[in-house]
């Protein structure tokens, strides 16, 4: 198993004495723009999306080198907790909307027949307890569920900004 993430949950990663690729070592490509972009780039979201059972998608991740990834675990920015301070500013808030989060989440959500997908730290026992009976692997009926949770989570995160922008 290999880890591949970014900043600060990297950093956390080693220091707990985890082995991490950062998604930029990965990518080849650096984070930029202040933190606003990390994950946006096609060798993650075509890890994300590639069906691994065809052919045709086997082979452009392959001349790509795009490894697939199997699992996603995100905790998106605390828009909500970041809204509800009262001296919240509307750059503070622009700032905590995570665009690369549901952009993988979504796209690991897509593809849950090969995808594994967590935005609840709930799920974590369960699916660690599934994965140690089956040999790593985790079925497609938890996948599934695992990613009706990610658009229930998306469509919350996107009506708070939207309705937050709406009383600006």
């Amino acid at each position: 198993m290999e880890i591949l993430s970014t900043g600060g949950t990297a950093k956390t990663l080693r220091e707990n004495g985890l082995k991490v690729l950062d998604v930029s070592e990965y990518t080849g490509f650096p984070e930029m723009l202040d933190g606003r972009v990390k994950t946006l780039h096609p060798k993650i979201h075509g890890a994300l999306l590639g069906i691994r059972d065809n052919p045709e998608h086997a082979r452009k991740m392959k001349e790509h080198g795009i490894i697939p990834i199997d699992m996603v675990v995100v905790n998106l920015y605390p828009f909500e907790a970041t809204v509800a301070r009262p001296n919240c500013t509307l750059e503070e808030a622009i700032e905590n909307i995570d665009i690369g989060g549901p952009s993988m989440l979504r796209a690991a959500a897509k593809n849950y027949p090969y995808v594994t997908v967590i935005v609840d730290p709930a799920d974590y026992p369960p699916v660690l307890d599934e994965m140690k009976k089956t040999g790593g692997s985790v079925s497609r009926e938890t996948n599934f569920r695992l990613a009706k949770k990610v658009y229930a989570l998306t469509a919350k995160y996107d009506a708070a900004i939207t309705q937050y922008l709406a009383g600006k």
